[in-house]
């Protein structure tokens, strides 16, 4: 969409308040998709939803690609949108739930991964696609996404359902099976099962092959109820952590740069279409290899120093492309410096995203939550992740022309400050079995409570 929307706009005569809302329609369709998919998770399964999610993107990206008109295209936008809801939500818990907890955080970050050299593909490819003729080169870039959709339906087929889904349901004895498949000893995957058992109410060491569980387990009934009627101290903490990481995510700016990084480096001095392809790539780059850092980073340093050293990086490169923008929006001539600068500044912003707050924040929302309200719990994330990222994408234009350009990144300088302060305070979850989490933040609420007693007594 970041090349698309250059052509889409000239080629479709649309206005700028057309292409905000074209950019962000995804995002809110996203926000329905993601409120089904946890439930339809827990109902059908993670690799079926998966399965659903694909053929969603398929349809979608196929009718873009034909797109004769705005509203064509929007319709199309919105299909899409359902099937990143879908996605977003089931990809980081199928991962989670079948990975083993001393590399968890490598296998729940390969979405993230996947994502960004997609995002680097994409780029490519507009650079590529940009030399056909306005017509046809924007509606290829939107038709591409069907191919790797295709793909993912035929592989899903292959691959196994999640053991914490299959205990859920009762089916201990498929269980089993797939934790012996995803385990490095038979000791770890019966430790594994007995612990997963456990959690969802089944006698430890079951030696049946199915076993009668509640309805409620089974279909995820009551998830909601728990989070925000009567959640208990630890399921209220891991609550706020989740949304709280999801909101500073999105806040940070990071898709509204990444999807009007060619207006940022024109206002620079940047006007041939090519170029602005080309420095689009760069940033690609740069994202994707930061993230495949993070991926072997967070089972060694931890998820919460990944993200104070992202979120500190971020708010250095953002100051420094304020002040940048702002000069040139306050010089008379063109300084060819200010490109330059601009075009680090946006690189190494994106760096330190990838690095940490872009994959840390799937892998620590999604291993936080219990079981029996991971799938839901998730899709009230991606609610919050798409209606933020929504408010950024719809936003961003009207803001910098309110505020100036170098304006808008001080303002994503100050939110990244804020949620600095914010990550600091977030329990470390490396290493730590999913059905540990509960207990993790109970002992932090616990211990704050004895601090707060211990100072009254003082």
């Amino acid at each position: 969409m970041t090349g698309a929307l250059i052509f889409i706009k000239e080629d479709l005569q649309i206005s700028d308040l057309q292409v905000q809302l074209l950019a962000g329609t995804l995002h809110l369709c996203a926000l329905p998709g993601s409120m089904v998919a946890g439930r339809a998770s827990d109902y059908i399964g993670r690799r079926y939803t998966i399965i659903l999610a694909s053929i969603t993107f398929l349809l979608g990206t196929t009718l873009m690609g034909y797109g004769p008109s705005y509203l064509i295209l929007m319709i199309g936008n919105c299909i899409v949108g359902i099937g990143v809801g879908f996605a977003l939500v089931v990809a980081p818990v199928y991962s989670a739930e079948i990975s083993p907890p001393s590399y968890r955080g490598f296998f729940t970050s390969l979405p993230e991964l996947s994502s960004n050299i997609g995002v680097l593909l994409a780029f490519m490819s507009n650079y590529f696609l940009e030399n056909l003729s306005l017509r046809l080169g924007w509606r290829m870039m939107m038709v591409l996404p069907s191919i790797p959709s295709f793909g993912l339906v035929i592989l899903m087929l292959k691959l196994v359902e999640s053991p914490r889904w299959l205990v859920m349901q009762g089916r201990i004895a498929e269980a089993r099976k797939v934790l012996l498949l995803v385990s490095n000893t038979n000791e770890e995957a019966k430790q594994r099962l007995n612990e997963i058992e456990v959690s969802v109410g089944i006698v430890e060491n079951c030696t049946l092959d199915i076993v009668q569980v509640p309805r409620e387990t089974r279909s995820g009934a009551g998830a909601l109820k728990e989070l925000f009627c009567k959640p208990s101290p630890p399921v209220r903490r891991i609550l706020i952590a989740a949304i709280g990481v999801h909101v500073f995510q999105q806040s940070s700016g990071i898709e509204g740069i990444l999807v009007y990084s060619p207006r940022v480096f024109e206002r620079t001095g940047i006007s041939d279409k090519s170029k602005l392809m080309l420095v689009t790539v760069g940033m690609g780059i740069s994202k994707t290899v930061s993230t495949l850092v993070a991926t072997f980073l967070l089972d060694r340093v931890g998820r919460r120093i990944l993200f104070l050293v992202s979120s500190g990086g971020m708010v250095v490169a953002l100051l420094g492309l304020g002040v940048c923008m702002t000069t040139v929006e306050s010089s008379t001539e063109k300084l060819l410096w200010t490109t330059s600068i601009a075009i680090i500044a946006t690189y190494v912003y994106v760096a330190f995203m990838a690095i940490g707050i872009g994959p840390v924040t799937w892998v620590y929302s999604t291993e936080i939550f219990p079981l029996r309200l991971r799938a839901q719990g998730i899709g009230i994330c991606v609610a919050v992740n798409r209606t933020t990222n929504l408010a950024v994408v719809t936003s961003f234009i009207s803001i910098y022309k309110k505020i100036t350009m170098g304006g808008i990144f001080f303002l994503f300088t100050a939110i990244n400050a804020l949620a600095w302060c914010f990550y600091y305070f977030l329990p470390e979850t490396k290493g730590r079995s999913l059905e540990d989490m509960e207990s993790i933040f109970g002992e932090n609420s616990k211990s704050k409570v004895q601090n707060d007693e211990a100072r009254e007594q003082h």
